[in-house]
C-alpha cells in the first residue's frame, strides 16, 4: 500500500503543470487573473521578486498545493490554505508560506499556499481569491482534486492573518477555522501600510476603516480561531488579536491565544524565533480536535 501511495504521488510531482516558481509543491493551480477574475486590481505591470521568495505586483491568484504525506504520518483529513504576509504590497512566500506548508504535509495536513493578487486600493480582490482557494480545496470547483479535504481552515501571517480573519467573517465563502499569526486586525491602533495598500491610502475614512477593522465584523457565524503572536511585536501591536479574541468570545466562538515573551513581528517559519517548538506544537493540539 506504501509503495502505491509513494508512486502516485512521484507521479503527480512529474506531471502536475508547475509554474515558473518552484517551491517543492506537488502542482500549481491557477485560480483566476485580472481578466477572469470577478474583480481587477488594476495592476497591468509584471510580477516581480525584488529581493528572494518576495513576490510583489502580484495580479494572478495560484495556488500551491502540498498533500499530506500519509506515508509519514496518518492524514488528519483537514486541509489549510495558507496566506502568506507583506502588508498588502507583497508575499514572504518562503517563512510564511511554503516552509510552513511542507511541514503541515509532513504532519498528514494537506496544505495549499495561496499567492493572492494585492488589493492596489480594491479590497475585494483578495477577498474573492481566498474564497475561490477555499471552493478548490473542498472541490466545490474543479482544480485542486489531489487536495480535496471535506474540512478546510484558513492560516494567515500578518496581513495574510488580515485576509484570513477577513474571509472568516466577511466572506461569502468561511472556512471551518482559521490559524492567525501575529494578524492584522485593527486600524487603529494597526498596522497602516497594511491598510492603505487594501482600501487605498487616499480613500481610507472613518468608515471604511471600522469596515475592515474585523473585530467588528465577528459574528456567531465566524469559525473558531487560534491566534499566536509576540508580546513585543511593534510593528502588528498586540492589540489586534486580542480584540478579535475578546470579539470571538464574546460571540461565544472557540478560540485560544498564545502570545510568547518575545520575538518581535514577521517570524513564520524561521528557526530563530525562540518559540518555534512551543507555537508548532500548540498549534497541531488545538487543530487536532477537528480532526476528530
Amino acid at each position: 500500500m506504501k509503495r502505491t501511495v509513494l508512486f502516485i504521488f512521484s507521479f503527480l510531482l512529474m506531471t502536475a503543470a508547475v509554474s515558473a516558481q518552484d517551491y517543492g509543491q506537488a502542482a500549481t493551480v491557477r485560480i483566476w487573473d485580472n481578466a477572469s477574475a470577478p474583480h481587477s486590481n488594476g495592476i497591468t505591470s509584471p510580477e516581480e521578486e525584488p529581493e528572494p521568495y518576495r513576490i510583489a505586483n502580484t495580479s494572478t491568484a495560484e495556488l500551491y498545493l502540498y498533500p499530506a504525506d500519509t506515508t509519514r504520518t496518518p492524514g488528519t483529513g483537514l486541509g489549510v490554505v495558507i496566506c502568506p504576509g507583506g502588508g498588502y504590497a507583497r508575499l514572504a512566500i518562503a517563512h510564511e508560506g511554503f516552509q510552513v506548508a511542507q511541514w503541515l504535509a509532513a504532519n498528514g495536513i494537506t496544505a495549499a499556499v495561496l499567492k493572492y493578487r494585492m488589493p492596489n486600493g480594491h479590497p475585494e480582490v483578495p477577498l474573492e481569491d481566498a474564497e475561490q482557494a477555499l471552493r478548490m480545496l473542498r472541490g466545490d470547483v474543479p482544480g485542486a482534486e489531489i487536495c480535496r479535504c471535506d474540512k478546510v481552515g484558513i492560516m494567515g501571517f500578518s496581513a495574510g492573518g488580515h485576509l484570513a480573519a477577513y474571509v472568516s467573517t466577511m466572506g461569502a465563502v468561511r472556512p471551518d477555522f482559521s490559524l492567525l499569526f501575529y494578524p492584522v486586525i485593527t486600524a487603529n491602533p494597526g498596522h497602516q501600510g497594511s491598510f492603505n495598500n487594501l482600501i487605498g491610502k487616499e480613500r481610507r475614512t472613518a468608515e471604511s476603516d471600522a469596515r475592515y477593522s474585523l473585530e467588528n465584523q465577528v459574528t456567531a457565524q465566524t469559525p473558531p480561531a487560534l491566534l499566536l503572536l509576540s508580546d513585543d511585536d511593534r510593528t502588528v501591536p498586540p492589540v489586534s488579536s486580542a480584540r478579535y479574541y475578546n470579539a470571538l468570545k464574546e460571540n461565544g466562538i472557540a478560540a485560544s491565544m498564545h502570545i510568547y515573551p518575545t520575538g518581535g513581528h514577521g517570524w513564520g517559519f524561521r528557526d530563530d524565533f525562540r518559540y518555534k517548538a512551543q507555537w508548532q506544537q500548540a498549534l497541531l493540539d488545538w487543530i487536532a480536535d477537528f480532526a476528530r
